[in-house]
Parts: structure tokens; sequence; C-alpha cells
């Protein structure tokens, strides 16, 4: 009996340091709160252009001030508002202003109205150039700081409007701007005289004034009259416009910071839409002021 206590004792002398000198478990890693967007709210509205409206839909943040930083976005070749939304919301969750509009005749089925045969860059920075107007006129925006940014053809005809138009923009982003578009066009046809009334582009019909007016200036000649704040980002496997003719563009801008979209091509996806998304903003915070 003496025996049989004196082993139990024994056992339980063991557990007791063991359990003493057990690790206690690791606490479960918890990661840093990501921070809430500001809420935003949206509002359809639409701005004159001689006798065209042009359809535009504007993203502000939620918590109303006396004025906010303000985006306008143009879309590209045959596009839409629609294509820009999401950076629109994502610019005013960042305390922004943003507008995306319909170009006239900016597609099929623009909005805005018009018919593609009817649209060119120069009618194109007709509209943006009364997108800024319009914007201008609104109380809640910051007249001191309106950027431009532009996708694909959209950045072209920024890039074209800031030069006309500096004393009015704060900052300039290019997002794979469509420099390649006036070659393309001398390519097909070779000189003006040879135009003709109507043609077929990545299955878009075009009107002589298409190329006619792309092939009547040269916008490397034009953009260097910006003098502000510039950001491109193009793709290395743009198939569509090579990343070259940014290079060039970026060669004449005084004040650019141009960046390479790693494995980007005509418009940005996944990675590259993530990557380019953070160093817009980023690029627009400092230079607001």
């Amino acid at each position: 009996m003496k025996k049989a206590l004196a082993i139990l004792l024994a056992l339980a002398t063991m557990l007791a340091l063991c359990a003493c000198g057990a690790a206690a478990p690791a606490p479960t890693p918890t990661s840093a709160p990501t921070p809430e967007p500001i809420p935003t709210k949206s509002e359809e509205m639409t701005f004159p252009n001689g006798d065209k409206q042009l359809y535009a839909v504007v993203y502000t943040p939620e918590e109303q001030k006396d004025s906010y930083p303000t985006v306008i976005i143009s879309h590209g070749f045959a596009g839409s508002h629609k294509d820009n939304m999401a950076r629109a919301e994502l610019l005013a969750q960042n305390g922004f202003c943003a507008v995306v509009f319909d170009f006239y005749g900016g597609n099929q089925a623009s909005k805005s109205g018009g018919s593609m045969t009817e649209m060119s860059v120069l009618t194109e920075a007709e509209d943006l150039s009364a997108m800024m107007d319009g914007m201008l006129a609104l109380p809640y925006v910051d007249k001191n700081n309106l950027f431009l940014m532009g996708c694909s053809q959209g950045g072209f005809v920024s890039s074209y409007v800031a030069a006309k138009r500096p004393a009015d923009v704060k900052a300039l982003v290019l997002l794979f701007p469509a420099f390649a578009l006036q070659d393309d066009c001398w390519n097909r046809h070779g000189s003006i005289e040879n135009i003709p009334e109507t043609e077929t582009v990545m299955n878009q019909p075009l009107g002589a004034i298409y190329s006619r007016d792309a092939m009547s200036f040269d916008i490397y000649d034009v953009i260097g009259d910006y003098k502000g704040p510039v950001l491109i980002h193009h793709g290395d496997k743009d198939d569509v416009v090579n990343i070259s003719y940014s290079e060039k563009a970026a060669q004449i801008y005084e004040n650019v910071e141009f960046t390479v979209i790693h494995n980007g091509g005509h418009g940005f996806q996944g990675k590259q839409l993530k990557e380019s998304n953070a160093g817009l903003v980023e690029f627009l915070l400092k230079h607001v002021g």
C-alpha cells in the first residue's frame, strides 16, 4: 500500500513538472487593421459643348467639404465612361472629386450622342476642354487642383489639352497613352489626299475627319508646352501601342515620372492594375496643394 502511494506521488510530481515546463500556446497572429475606404457618392450630370451635351458621372467623397481636388478621366478609342468608373471611385475614396464621361461619338452607343464617323482626337480635345470648363464652374471643385487623366487615346487627348491649357492643369496622368495613332494613320493612308470618306479601324467605323485631324500635326511638337508634373504608366507587353512611344514622350516632358508596368498590356489587369492604381493615387496626392 505504501509502495503504491509512493508511485502515485512520483507520477503526480512528474506531471506537475511537465506542466510547469510546457510552453504557453503561441498567440494567434493578427494583422494590422486595414483602414476603411472613405464612403463615396456619385451623380449623373451633363456638360455643354456648344449644342452638344456631354454625359458624365461625378464621384465625390460622401463627407461634404467646401472643395475637392478634381480629376477628369478620359476613356480610350471606342470606350466609354464605364471603363474608368472603378478608378473614379478609387480616387473619391482617397478624397478626390473624379469625373468620367463619354466623348461625343466616342463609341457606337455614346451617351453623349454622335457617331464615331464624326469623332477625331481634335473633336475629343474640344469635348475635354468643355468638361474642364464645366467642372471648374462647380462650387465644390478646387480650381487650383484640377488634374487630367487619360487612357490610350484619352491619354493622347489629355496630353494635347494639357499643352493647350497648361495654367488650368495641376498635373497629368497618362495610362498607356496612344501616341502611336498618328503613325497608324500615316501608315494606312500615306498622305492626307488618300484618306477615304469612311474606313474601318479595329472594327469601328470612322469618318475622314479621324485620320485627317490626326495627320494635321505632330503630338510630340505639342506636348512639351505642358511644363507641369506628368505621370506615365505603360506596359512592356503592350501589343497595341509600343512602349517606345511613351519613352519618346518621357524624353520631351520636363517634369515626368515614367513607370514601366512589367507584363502589362494595353490596359491593365490584376497585379498590373493594382500597381498602376497605387502609383497614380500616390502621384496625385503628392501634387495636391
